[in-house]
């Protein structure tokens, strides 16, 4: 009994350990990968192989242009939830019109750029490791390195720099979107006038606010691109691989995205 429950403790920490090589293993990888997307982006010209400004701007119209109507719809609708939940609570304290600065605050600090985030994750991310992942099983990125092209500067920098200008742009979209929604809402509510609620939502912001949100989508759109990228050039196993790598670029997205948000808002509100 003893040899069997030392075994199993065995097995566990043996599994454990493995885990952990694994993830740190990953996290390797995301990190040079993202160096050598910045490396083309920078010094690409240099070695006269510069990332081609078309391939920029075809990204940055999937991504972002294409995006703007799902992202202005959802974060519309978060400021509407946020006027909603807030008057509900602040009601018990009667100080209902108080709600104008906690929407103010949560949408440029938070909810912007978070929902912004996870849409982009969900329509770009997945799309970016599926057509990259096609790529890898029918031998494609083989082929371009045959032809002296590196796969990186050629697929992943462009994406990451669309990324970079785009979620930032999605992000501000956004704040207004969520505003323009609690205004609505404190309007049919309350009876708050928008040319109020404009006031007192550019009395309770500061430029350390909107920057906050900003700096928050800069990161996220890295972690999108990282392990969207990622994912699709470890591909293995036909159809059902890709199948695989796009699922697992979601949820990695997401969940970095969540993680790396927390980890923001106890640091930058401290």
């Amino acid at each position: 009994m003893a040899d069997t429950a030392g075994q199993s403790s065995a097995l566990l920490i043996e599994h454990l350990g493995r885990t952990a090589v694994a993830a740190i293993e990953e996290f390797g990888y995301y990190f040079l990968l993202w160096l050598e997307s910045l490396y083309w982006l920078l010094f690409g010209w240099m070695k006269k192989q510069p990332v081609r400004l078309a391939s920029m701007a075809a990204q940055m119209v999937t991504i972002g242009i294409a995006a703007t109507p799902i992202v202005t719809i959802l974060a519309f609708t978060i400021g509407v939830m946020l006027a909603i939940q807030g008057i509900a609570t602040l009601k018990t304290f009667g100080a209902e019109e108080q709600v104008v600065m906690g929407i103010a605050l949560s949408v440029t600090r938070e909810f912007a750029a978070l929902i912004t985030a996870i849409v982009v994750a969900g329509r770009s991310g997945s799309a970016l490791a599926a057509r990259i992942g096609t790529m890898q099983v029918s031998q494609e990125i083989d082929a371009l390195r045959v032809m002296s092209i590196n796969p990186v500067r050629y697929l992943a920098s462009p994406v990451l720099a669309a990324m970079m200008l785009m979620v930032p742009s999605l992000t501000l979209i956004a704040d207004f979107a969520a505003l323009l929604g609690g205004a609505v809402f404190t309007n049919l509510e309350l009876g708050l006038s928008y040319a109020a609620y404009l006031d007192r939502t550019l009395g309770s912001l500061v430029f350390d606010d909107v920057r906050q949100g900003l700096i928050k989508s800069l990161v996220f759109a890295t972690i999108i691109t990282v392990i969207g990228v990622s994912n699709g050039f470890q591909v293995t196993g036909g159809a059902e691989g890709v199948g695989r790598a796009t699922t697992r670029a979601v949820v990695l997205s997401i969940s970095y995205i969540v993680v790396a948000d927390m980890l923001f808002t106890y640091f930058l509100n401290r």
